[in-house]
């Protein structure tokens, strides 16, 4: 009997495995918000170009700042191609700083790919007498950030640590939009790392008209539409504050980071790589993310993540020890 049996899922290929699978998204937010709308979106086209065509859905799994579903991905979800996820970009470098919720090693993910890649900037109202890195090493100005521990704040003393900028944060906005509103209403200066996409598409004219005024600018690479914004790691004095520059940046390297369980077959993960190489070219995905103002923007392949990853958690102890430091208010 057993040579009529159903082969077992590691000895089929990718399309016997996928033909009438539903392959799952498990996201590490709440629905709604902008990494749900992305997985939503990825969902409806990923399917068309995966072997076999299998439906793909979204599980929301909220909790610990993401880490609740990066730790299930990890130990838990089914590792034969069937589950994915898409968590924070900060969550894969919670082990970085010690965090002990973090149940995984971020290495050992099979990176599947990011739609897109943020850059930062240190943004200050049009009202600030400061227009210059050179005039806000010498003058505090007020940044709104949600609290000590957030991101905001970590890299609000990160460039002060590395650059000598004097930003003060203030807790206590729950995200940007409420800074940016903050800053309209002149209770604070500025954002210490306000999202170039998001004040594009929000407020696009600040940039333009002046509004605001983006003092540095820092992420994977300087911006072509900033030329005249300087870039921070191309300011830093020496090989140890660009390393740690350089690690303390990766998130904004992923973006929105879509991963795979580690121990997938190799096959499995060759097509879910491919599949969704294909689905951030596919012209009704790119037209829709367009429509829905998602801000996609240099997706980054698996191999790429992946080799980011390995770097950063191959950084140098003495980073990794400054970044903690840096890491606690």
């Amino acid at each position: 009997m057993g040579l009529f049996a159903t082969p077992p899922s590691h000895a089929q290929t990718a399309e016997q495995f996928y033909k009438g699978k539903t392959v799952t998204i498990v996201v590490s937010s709440s629905a709604a918000g902008g990494y749900d709308t992305i997985a939503r979106t990825v969902a409806r086209f990923m399917g068309r170009h995966l072997p076999g065509n299998p439906a793909v859905i979204v599980r929301n799994m909220p909790g610990a700042g993401g880490m609740t579903a990066t730790n299930f991905l990890y130990n838990n979800a089914d590792k034969d191609g069937s589950v994915i996820g898409l968590v924070q970009n900060n969550t894969p470098f919670e082990p970085l700083f010690g965090t002990r919720e973090a149940r995984y090693d971020p290495v050992k993910f099979n990176w599947l790919g990011s739609p897109s890649s943020e850059t930062a900037l240190v943004l200050l109202w049009h009202t600030v007498p400061v227009s210059s890195l050179a005039e806000l090493k010498v003058r505090e100005v007020a940044v709104g950030v949600s609290g000590a521990n957030s991101t905001p704040a970590f890299f609000a003393r990160l460039l002060n640590a590395t650059l000598g900028t004097r930003m003060k944060p203030i807790n206590g906005y729950p995200g940007q939009n409420d800074v940016l509103l903050a800053m309209e209403r002149g209770e604070v200066d500025g954002h210490p790392s306000a999202f170039f996409s998001s004040v594009r598409s929000s407020r696009p004219n600040w940039l333009r008209d002046k509004t605001a005024k983006a003092i540095v600018q820092y992420g994977p690479e300087k911006l072509a539409e900033l030329p005249d914004v300087p870039f921070a790691p191309d300011l830093v004095g020496n090989d140890e504050d660009r390393l740690v520059m350089q690690a303390a940046f990766a998130p904004l390297v992923l973006g929105r980071p879509f991963l795979m369980p580690p121990g997938l077959p190799a096959d499995r993960v060759a097509a879910l790589r491919q599949a969704f190489a294909a689905t951030m070219t596919d012209p009704e995905f790119l037209a829709e993310s367009e429509k829905i103002g998602l801000g996609l923007n240099a997706p980054r392949t698996g191999e790429q993540m992946q080799a980011v990853m390995e770097r950063t958690y191959q950084s140098p102890p003495r980073v990794i020890d400054r970044l903690r430091q840096l890491n606690a208010p």
